[in-house]
């Protein structure tokens, strides 16, 4: 009950291909591999300009005049 026929397998590829057309799956796992290298770009540049940040960045700090 838990594992499934060849035959099985066989009409789940053919309902998918039937849904999706041949050409459908190579451009929707482009699409995903692009979204991947994508993000992992986004995550490169967030820690480079974190670390630009933390050697070149200036902070002026602010004392308030507070009257008590």
């Amino acid at each position: 009950m838990g594992s499934f026929s060849i035959w099985h397998w066989l009409i789940v590829l053919v309902v998918v291909l039937l849904l999706f057309g041949r050409g459908k799956i190579p451009e929707l796992m482009g699409d995903l591999a692009k979204g991947i290298k994508n993000f992992k770009k986004g995550m490169t540049d967030d820690d480079a300009v974190s670390a630009d940040k933390s050697i070149d960045g200036k902070t002026v700090e602010h004392k308030s005049d507070e009257v008590r």
